[in-house]
C-alpha cells in the first residue's frame, strides 16, 4: 500500500478533529436529509449551501447525513455524520470538503468560501496571456 502524505485541513466555522481525513480528492458537501425547499426564514441551511457552491461553477458529491447535529453521537449512527464528526469534531451539517481537502462548516462559510473561490477562477488567471 503506498503512503499518504500529510492531511491538509483548514476548518472554517469550527474546531478541527485532530486526525480527520481531509486527504483531497472530489469536492463533498455534506447535507443533512436533502436540497427541499423550507418555510424557514432565509431557507434551508443544507440547500443554501448547495445554490451557493453550484452558482460559483462547482458540481459536488453531496452525501446525505441523515440525523440531526443537536443529538448525541449514539443518534448519530450515520456515515455521512461519522464523517462530519471526524472532519469537525460535531456533527452540524452543512459541511463542505473542496478537492484540496479544505474543511467549510455552516451554510452561511460555504456560501462565503464559494464566493471568494469561483471555480475557474486560477485557471482563466494562468491562461491570460502576459501583457508588455
Amino acid at each position: 500500500m503506498a503512503e499518504r502524505g500529510p492531511v491538509k485541513a483548514t476548518v472554517v466555522g469550527s474546531s478541527p478533529t485532530p486526525g480527520a481525513p481531509t486527504s483531497g480528492g472530489a469536492m463533498k458537501l455534506y447535507i443533512c436529509y436533502g436540497l427541499f425547499p423550507s418555510p424557514r426564514p432565509g431557507g434551508h441551511p443544507c440547500k443554501n449551501a448547495a445554490v451557493a457552491v453550484r452558482e460559483a461553477g462547482y458540481d459536488p458529491e453531496i452525501v446525505k447525513s441523515y440525523g440531526l447535529g443537536i443529538f448525541p453521537g449514539a443518534l448519530n449512527m450515520t456515515k455521512g455524520r461519522r464523517e462530519i464528526k471526524k472532519l469537525t469534531g460535531n456533527y452540524w451539517a452543512p459541511v463542505l470538503v473542496t478537492d484540496d481537502g479544505t474543511v467549510v462548516q455552516g451554510s452561511h462559510e460555504i456560501a462565503d468560501w464559494a464566493r471568494e473561490h469561483p471555480a475557474g477562477a486560477g485557471a482563466s488567471d494562468a491562461a491570460a496571456p502576459a501583457q508588455a
